[in-house]
C-alpha cells in the first residue's frame, strides 16, 4: 500500500500563503490521480483539489468553487510529491487538510488562518 506523507501546514493571517506538500512513497503520481480533501471542525469532508495522471505539472486539474482562483495543484513526479499552493487565504479555509491516491490517505496537516 502507498503511503503519503503531507506536510506544510501552519498558521497563516488571511491574504496568506501557504504551500503543502504530499510525499508519496513510491512511484504513483504519473499514473494516478491525487486528491486533496480538507475538513473543519463540525463540518463534512470536502474536496479542494484534483489532479489527474501523466507527466503534466498541471494537466488534469479540478478545482472546488470555494477555492478556484486561489489554490493551485501540481505534481513533481521526480519527487513522487503532490503540491497545494494556497493563496489569498481566508479564515474558512482553515481545516485539516489530507491528500488521497490510489485509496491511501495520508495522516493530514493542519492549515489554521488567523489574525
Amino acid at each position: 500500500q502507498v503511503q503519503l506523507v503531507e506536510s506544510g501546514g501552519g498558521l497563516v493571517q488571511p491574504g496568506g500563503s501557504l504551500r503543502l506538500s504530499c510525499v508519496a512513497s513510491s512511484s504513483i503520481f504519473n499514473n494516478g490521480a491525487v486528491a486533496w480533501y480538507r475538513q473543519a471542525p463540525g463540518k463534512q469532508r470536502e474536496l479542494v483539489a484534483t489532479i489527474g495522471p501523466g507527466t503534466s505539472t498541471y494537466s488534469g486539474t479540478y478545482y472546488a468553487d470555494s477555492v478556484k482562483g486561489r489554490f493551485t495543484v501540481s505534481r513533481d513526479n521526480a519527487k513522487n510529491t503532490c503540491y497545494l499552493q494556497m493563496n489569498r487565504m481566508i479564515p474558512e479555509d482553515t481545516a485539516v487538510y489530507r491528500c488521497m491516491a490510489r485509496g491511501s490517505w495520508g495522516q493530514g496537516t493542519q492549515v489554521t488562518v488567523s489574525s
